[in-house]
């Protein structure tokens, strides 16, 4: 897996300049690292027949201002200007295809929780990533575990924005399931149902439907919107939301992790319980196929999910401001 360094990223986006990857510095008094409060988005671009494309770029901007509305920030940057920045750093870059990450967080203006006062800071990065789960993954499926770790109450946090420190409760659990080598953990609401991964919507078949957990207290998925189209339009499945139990889940026909990073990745274990017949089943093979034709645009029912990069010259290099810090 490729780590996010200037070794395949040069420039990042920095409150509304292109600067070199190493003069992308905040201070340590940045108010988001104590405390937290800042959201982010995972978006990919992918290299098509014509161009680099993002993948479902407005849904996904428009979830990271909604983010941002959520927690309270007022953005001093309009949607079109950050869209435009994000396409001229992927040019700047010259990447055929990315991982995309947008990040609003505070300033060090001032310090302690109540953040009223700072200023709202936004980055962007871009960088090669490949398997989110591991190499492989895609293919062979991946080991996972139910984690001890509760996915966030809607009533506890806010659970339908991407905001930067629900991620500790997801890399709790991560953490202690890679340690007792897992690839991946299941997280369960505070009811005991399975809800999610660590950073993925889940998917289940059985007995020929493509069963999944309702919203509640899990995050709205562009990439989970993706697979229940495909599996209803292309597929012809029979999509339904429904809660599931972890026992249920060893005795699924197919099981499967969708999200912008981990793509469409099979399970073929859980809780040492071999999944159908612990491989990618044939449904999440098919779903897999069409979605990865879908975004790398090969199939043109799916181009109205693509926002290609070359439509516009790169914005010159210019020299961000370093923080300085505040009493």
């Amino acid at each position: 897996m490729a780590k996010p360094t200037e070794k395949n990223s040069e420039f990042i986006w920095l409150d509304g300049k292109i600067v070199p990857w190493k003069e992308a510095a905040v201070h340590v008094m940045t108010n988001t690292l104590h405390y937290g409060t800042g959201v982010f988005e995972g978006i990919r671009c992918y290299e098509t027949p014509d161009g680099p494309a993002i993948m479902r770029f407005d849904e996904h901007w428009d979830r990271l201002y909604n983010s941002a509305k959520v927690v309270g920030f007022d953005v001093p940057f309009t949607k079109e200007e950050t869209k435009k920045a994000c396409k001229d750093l992927i040019l700047r870059n010259g990447f055929e295809e990315c991982y995309v990450r947008p990040l609003i967080f505070l300033g060090n203006d001032n310090f302690g929780v109540n953040w009223t006062g700072n200023r709202i800071r936004f980055s962007i990065i871009v960088w090669f990533w490949g398997a989110y789960l591991g190499e492989g993954a895609l293919d062979q499926g991946v080991r996972v575990k139910v984690s001890s770790f509760t996915r966030h109450h809607p009533n506890i946090s806010m659970t339908k924005a991407k905001v930067c420190g629900n991620y500790v409760n997801s890399q709790l659990a991560k953490l202690d399931a890679v340690q007792e080598g897992y690839a991946e953990a299941l997280m369960c609401d505070v009811d005991g149902y399975v809800v999610e991964g660590t950073g993925e919507n889940i998917f289940m078949i059985e007995k020929g439907k493509l069963i999944t957990p309702p919203l509640g207290s899990v995050l709205p998925g562009i990439t989970r919107e993706c697979v229940i189209e495909i599996a209803e339009n292309e597929l012809g499945l029979e999509v339904k939301e429904d809660r599931i139990s972890r026992d249920r889940i060893y005795m699924a026909d197919e099981f499967f992790f969708c999200g912008t990073a981990a793509e469409v990745t099979p399970v073929r274990e859980v809780d040492r319980r071999v999944i159908g017949a612990g491989k990618a089943g044939p449904f999440t093979k098919q779903i897999q196929q069409r979605y990865f034709d879908a975004v790398k645009g090969k199939d043109p029912k799916y181009t109205k999910w693509l926002d290609y990069v070359r439509v516009q010259d790169v914005t010159p290099t210019k020299k961000a401001q370093p923080d300085t810090v505040t009493s």
